[in-house]
């Protein structure tokens, strides 16, 4: 089944669970006079809502390219996700509101064995299908289907508490749902904003998966023609759509035609493996006379802390010229008088040689 698929298949049944328990919650709720299973009732509407956005969004998201938008409209799921996120936070708001509200203006409740029946029911619901969202929000790597699934888990914490208080209030007559209700609003609040934040991070550009990239600098190594792969920066236009670029070290007496090919492998394998399309494929050229020029370098430089790479080594001797890019790591609280530190040291130690330092960064 494809992405897609997964995705619509599954909002559609958390559709139809969430507005049979908010059907049957409201009327609980009315009829027992309690707030906490009317706004419980409420929340699981907006989480029938919340899979109807990420339909639509799905739905978007899938539209074939186009002229105004060539790489398709995959992002769309990152601003359907930022909807989901926003609708829970609104739902946490909203109980944070009432329960507050409660407090000040106590009503008892008459809860009744079919109530407490019914919201003992909708809590195992609820985890069952929020591990069945969770579950197929991974597999589909759809952030959208990942927060609903988080949200159902939630709503199920929410309605065991619920169910506890009704217990407590009907054997001994003490309300606490109000307060109980304050506690949860807040850790639904908290977890809108950190599926927010994730989205966000998404939509800005977050930092390449760690264990993803190795995997793909692994597969362009793969090629017998590479000697190293460098500078792998991926675009995302969708969970499923990425587009990038990477710099590859070859051998200096490689000739145009043979780096053609090479390239044309290196495409077809990291497409074929990852299903990322490398829309260019820088060059770097190793020449193994100069190796001992190199190390001497790599030496001197590896000696700074905070230095992660070097790369894109070239050196003309003829004009005594010497370039690399070098990489240092975020944690150096000045990264600046880092890089100068190093390029004053090996002028020092290679005072014939125009030295030129490119800084890079750590994607």
């Amino acid at each position: 089944m494809d992405r897609e698929k997964i995705i619509v298949r599954t909002s559609y049944i958390g559709i139809a669970v969430n507005v049979l328990l908010s059907v049957f919650k409201a009327v609980v709720g009315l009829i027992s006079g309690s707030l906490s299973v009317v706004l419980d009732a409420v929340n699981n509407l907006s989480d029938a809502f919340s899979s109807v956005v990420t339909i639509v969004g799905t739905k978007l998201a899938g539209k074939a390219p186009d002229k105004k938008h060539p790489l398709g409209y995959g992002r769309i799921e990152y601003f359907s996700a930022a909807i989901v996120a926003a609708i829970i936070f609104y739902a946490g708001a909203t109980s944070l509101t009432e329960s507050v509200k409660e407090i000040f203006r106590p009503e008892k409740p008459d809860y009744s064995v079919v109530t407490l029946v019914i919201v003992g029911t909708a809590v195992v619901v609820k985890v069952l299908l929020g591990k069945y969202v969770m579950s197929m929000g991974k597999k589909a790597d759809s952030s959208s289907l990942a927060a609903s699934g988080a949200d159902a888990l939630f709503d199920a914490v929410l309605s065991f508490s619920v169910l506890v208080c009704a217990l407590i209030c009907k054997f001994t007559g003490f309300k606490l749902e109000a307060y109980v209700g304050i506690v949860i609003a807040l850790f639904i609040l908290k977890a809108s904003i950190e599926m927010l934040s994730d989205t966000v991070n998404d939509l800005l550009g977050r930092r390449l998966d760690a264990e993803l990239a190795a995997e793909v600098e692994k597969t362009v190594c793969e090629d017998e023609a590479v000697m190293g792969a460098y500078d792998l920066i991926l675009h995302s236009y969708g969970p499923d759509r990425l587009i990038g670029s990477v710099h590859v070290e070859v051998p200096a007496d490689m000739t145009a035609a043979a780096i053609d090919e090479m390239e044309r492998r290196v495409y077809e394998n990291v497409y074929t493996k990852h299903n990322i399309a490398l829309a260019g494929i820088g060059i770097y050229s190793f020449d193994e006379k100069h190796s001992d020029l190199r190390q001497t370098v790599l030496e001197n430089v590896r000696r700074h802390d905070g230095v992660l790479q070097i790369h894109a080594f070239y050196a003309d001797e003829e004009k005594k010229k010497i370039r690399f890019d070098l990489v240092l790591d975020y944690e150096l609280e000045n990264r600046h008088e880092r890089f100068k530190e190093i390029e004053t040291d090996l002028k020092k130690l290679m005072p014939d040689w125009d030295i030129e330092i490119v800084p890079d960064i750590d994607v």
